[in-house]
């Protein structure tokens, strides 16, 4: 981690519900890729985790040192790729919240 100032973080919450039968596809998907995610710069954490209530629905939670290491991580080739494959795996496009900690 950089000498970043915490305020500067960004932390993100992704939720990504799969189609019908494609929930295996889905988490198999983020598995393979999260290990090359965690050591792009800036990534400070990066996970994955099934929602209890909804089993098809994937909760993905992320804390980037800066705006600017999560703008390159969306474009980043391992992520990309992935997100070429949503069509196939999710019913509806992904929601993504980003949060800047106060306290």
């Amino acid at each position: 981690m950089s000498q970043t100032d915490a305020t500067d973080h960004v932390q993100l919450v992704g939720t990504l519900k799969a189609k019908p039968g494609k929930i295996d596809d889905l988490t198999s998907a983020i598995k393979n890729f999260i290990p090359a995610v965690k050591t792009e710069p800036g990534c400070i954490s990066y996970s994955a985790h099934i929602d209890r209530s909804d089993p098809n629905t994937v909760v993905m939670l992320e804390e980037w040192e800066n705006a600017a290491a999560l703008e390159a991580h969306a474009i980043a080739p391992t992520f990309s790729g992935f997100a070429a494959s949503f069509d196939q795996l999710l019913s509806e496009p992904p929601v993504l919240v980003t949060l800047r900690q106060f306290a």
